[in-house]
Formats: C-alpha cells, structure tokens, sequence
C-alpha cells in the first residue's frame, strides 16, 4: 500500500516534474483565455499558421546567435501581417491567404531546419521538450504568460466587440486596428511562450481545444474564459501526470486529453439537444 501510494506521489516529487508542471500550467492560461478569441472570432486557423510559422524564425535566429524566441515572435508576426495585407489587396479569401502563407514559411523552416548541423536539438520545438526545462525557461515562460494574461483580461470586453462586429465596434470608438494587431501580436507571444513546453505542432490544440469545449458547454462569455481556462489546467496536470504512469510523452497525453474532452462535451451538446426535441414542454416550464 505504502509503496503504490509513493509511485502515485512521485510525479510530484521529481524537480524535473515540477518543472513540466509549472512551465505548462503557466502558459496553458493564457492559450485557453486566447482560444476562446479565436474560436469567437474564426481565427483558430490563424492559430495554426502562426504557430507552424515560427520555424523559420527560430532556425534563423539560431544560425545568427540571437535568442530563439526573438526570431520566433519575428516570424510570427510576418505571418500574421502578411496575411493581413494580402487579404486587404486581394479577392482571395482568408483562410486560403492563411494556408499559403503559413504552409510556404513552415516549408522554408523546414528546408532550413535540415540544413542547420545543430549541437542543440532544434526538434524539441517542432514536439517541445517540457521534461528538460531549464529556470531561465521558467522566467521566460512566465513573463510571457503574465503579459499576455493581462493583455486578454484587461480588454476582454473590447477585443469581445470587435471579435462579433468589428463595424460596432469601430462606431463606438473602438480602436479597432490596434485591438487587431494587439491579438495577432498576442498570439504570436503566446506561441513563443508555448515552444519550450509543448512545442509548434501541438500547441495549436492548446490555442483550439479549451475555447472549443468551453464553448459548448457555456453560454455566457465570462463563464467560457473560466471553463476554459479550467479544461486545459485540468488536461495539462492529468495528461503530465498520466505520461509519467504509462511513460508517454507529455505534450501529445494532454492534446489526447482534450480531445477526449471535447468529444465527451460534443456527444453531451448532442444528447441535450434530442432530449429538447422529445420533451419542449418539460425544458420550457424548467
């Protein structure tokens, strides 16, 4: 008994541990207060992009010295303000604009990426690395979810307005394009903070899943940013936990997790909806 219950404690006990748990807790709020904009809004595509765009950057901030999560934010931003011009100069729409642009930097960062002779392992952030972080990456990782924390609760009701009638918004005097670019430059930093931990490929369920569930299970806006916030914690620490128990990686346990999640929320959406249709009466007096 003694021994079971040690084995079910340890993961909580190994620094490394500690660290995976911490490093993903930090940066899975913000990503869940940010999924909810992006599922409001349709941009979840846009989360994609972003995040597959970041490659180049990082490679090339690794060939010229300077820290990675500088290129990356750099690239990021390119991708996003380039799809933002050719949609403005062009009849193509945006998500079509979104799969050109981030499919052709992804494509350059990966060309790039296997000609780097790299004595780091650049692949930790095509797939993360949370079982290896380091305390800078922990400082790193929390100023960044601090910022971008801020950033999305202090102007939730504004970047609400502009997410559902960006016209509305602008009539009451909204600053519209600040509001836009502010969230494209969040999510860009939101990526960054994500790389160390789940890395560029997953971390576009982190940005899709909790604003998705969220949104089926709620109907207020306010309670969408607790319940999502509250899914992907719950998803981080139980799919750590459970990659520790069954030696899985960590990243793709919690994106498990939430796809489990969001099934279950989906079939629940279902079976309420046909129990409307059989009893109207019942759900009227209620």
């Amino acid at each position: 008994m003694n021994e079971t219950l040690e084995l079910l404690l340890l993961p909580f006990q190994l620094p490394f541990m500690q660290s995976a748990f911490a490093v993903t807790l930090m940066i899975a709020v913000p990503m869940a207060l940010l999924s909810c904009f992006l599922v409001l809004k349709g941009w979840s595509l846009m989360g994609d992009a972003v995040s597959h765009a970041v490659l180049p950057g990082v490679v090339i901030a690794y060939m010229v010295g300077l820290p990675l999560a500088i290129g990356a934010f750099i690239a990021g931003m390119i991708c996003a303000l380039a799809t933002g011009y050719v949609k403005e100069n062009s009849r193509i729409k945006e998500d079509t604009v979104l799969g050109i642009v981030f499919s052709g930097m992804f494509g350059l960062g990966l060309v790039l990426f296997v000609k780097v002779e790299s004595d780091v392992h650049l692949d930790h952030i095509l797939f993360g690395d949370m079982l290896g972080i380091l305390p800078l990456d922990l400082v790193e990782t929390g100023l960044i979810a601090l910022a971008a924390t801020a950033f999305l609760v202090i102007l939730r009701k504004d970047l609400l307005a502009h997410a559902f009638d960006p016209q509305h918004a602008r009539a009451i005097g909204l600053p519209v394009r600040l509001l836009h670019y502010g969230l494209l430059a969040v999510l860009s930093l939101t990526v960054v903070g994500a790389l160390k931990a789940v890395g560029i490929i997953l971390s576009v369920a982190m940005l899709v899943a909790p604003g998705a569930i969220a949104f089926l299970i709620t109907r207020r806006f306010q309670t969408m940013l607790v319940a999502a916030v509250i899914v992907a914690v719950t998803a981080t620490v139980l799919g750590i936990y459970l990659s520790f128990l069954i030696d899985s990686a960590p990243a793709p346990t919690i994106v498990l997790l939430m796809t489990a999640m969001f099934i279950l929320a989906f079939l629940r959406t279902v079976w309420k909806a046909r129990d409307l249709r059989r009893h109207p009466a019942s759900e009227t007096e209620a």
